[in-house]
């Protein structure tokens, strides 16, 4: 037997950051993503050996071991590691799994696209099929968060981990004392379609670390720095602001929000941006772009940009001149789905 099985990665549209502690639990976050048709994947094989192996070639990165109860998460592969630790201890009774965990990414590390997260939804999923495990959509985007942020103490937000799942057009409250409310949204096709033919995805050439970003905006938090709580709460707001435009198809107004909210996220912690992502917004808007902002915490990864359709192709020609990669996505309405083959 073998499991298979795929997450979609997401672009974030307004939000990003009220989903992270202790913001968010202190004055609730709101944030507003939709999936887009790239993905990480995970295949599970079971083994004969009492063996564990885990494989991403797409960092060219294995890891192989005895089966154990619990592996030591230090050195390659920790999310890998900390999903397996997980799944042994509160589904498999302590006893060790014999298994091959196969996985990939359509995104380059450090996207701000959410991959990390996105990653361990597929794995959990993939366990899900192997051990015919009774979680629904909030239990395995609950379970993803624990692994990241409480057991391997990986800075973040929580966000991706319910993109990932649950899929589609998102708008995701996050409340205090770890209740999160997912809101689908019924989006006409219409609105879809523009918004896709306005949206460009732009590789910035730098991968990113984000821990120190949102260390940095999480110690903000604490202190009670007067600019970056008011660039929070204002992020939180235009959230709410730019779900009513989508819903109403505005993609303009859309963009005004989302230029908006890249000058408020800039406050929130240094190294957001730097020259060469500037230099990327700048020829962008130029060229027929609206609006931009970086995707994830910032400091690199991708680049979402709403445009005018009719200069789409002078903007990413423009961009890729600049040192920029172009991808092109589509909306994914469906959460991470796994299946077996016999």
């Amino acid at each position: 037997m073998i499991i298979r099985s795929k997450a979609p990665l997401r672009v974030g549209l307004a939000g990003g950051g009220t989903d992270v502690s202790p913001f968010c639990d202190t004055y609730g976050g709101a944030v507003l993503n939709a999936t887009i048709d790239m993905y990480t994947y995970c295949t599970l094989e079971p083994i004969d050996a009492p063996k564990v192996i885990f494989i991403a070639p797409d960092k060219e990165v294995s890891f192989k071991s005895d089966a154990a109860a619990q592996l030591t998460v230090t050195g390659e592969l920790p999310l890998h590691k900390g999903v397996y630790n997980r799944i042994v201890k509160d589904f498999n009774g302590g006893e060790p799994l014999n298994i091959k965990l196969t996985t990939y990414s359509d995104a380059p590390p450090g996207s701000g696209l959410g991959t990390s997260s996105t990653l361990v939804v597929a794995m959990l999923k993939a366990f899900v099929e192997y051990l015919n495990l009774p979680l629904g959509e909030y239990d395995i985007a609950w379970l993803a968060y624990e692994i990241e942020r409480i057991d391997l103490k990986m800075d973040g937000g929580r966000q991706d981990q319910y993109a990932a799942t649950f899929g589609g057009f998102n708008f995701i409250e996050f409340f205090p004392g770890n209740r999160v409310v997912v809101n689908p949204l019924r989006i006409k096709n219409w609105i879809k379609d523009e918004l896709e033919a306005s949206l460009v995805l732009c590789f910035t050439g730098l991968s990113r670390d984000s821990d120190h970003i949102i260390r940095q905006q999480t110690d903000n938090v604490h202190k009670g720095d007067a600019a970056p709580m008011e660039a929070m709460k204002a992020l939180k707001r235009y959230a709410y602001e730019m779900k009513a435009a989508l819903l109403k198809g505005d993609i303009k107004g859309l963009a005004k929000i989302l230029d908006v909210t890249w000058q408020e996220k800039m406050k929130t912690a240094d190294c957001i941006t730097n020259t060469h992502i500037n230099t990327l917004y700048e020829t962008a808007k130029a060229n027929g772009a609206y609006a931009g902002k970086i995707s994830g915490a910032g400091g690199g990864g991708f680049m979402t940009l709403i445009v005018d359709p009719v200069k789409r192709i002078q903007v990413e020609r423009a961009l890729e001149d600049a040192g920029g990669r172009i991808y092109h996505i589509k909306f994914d309405p469906n959460g991470t789905r796994g299946w077996k083959l016999y």
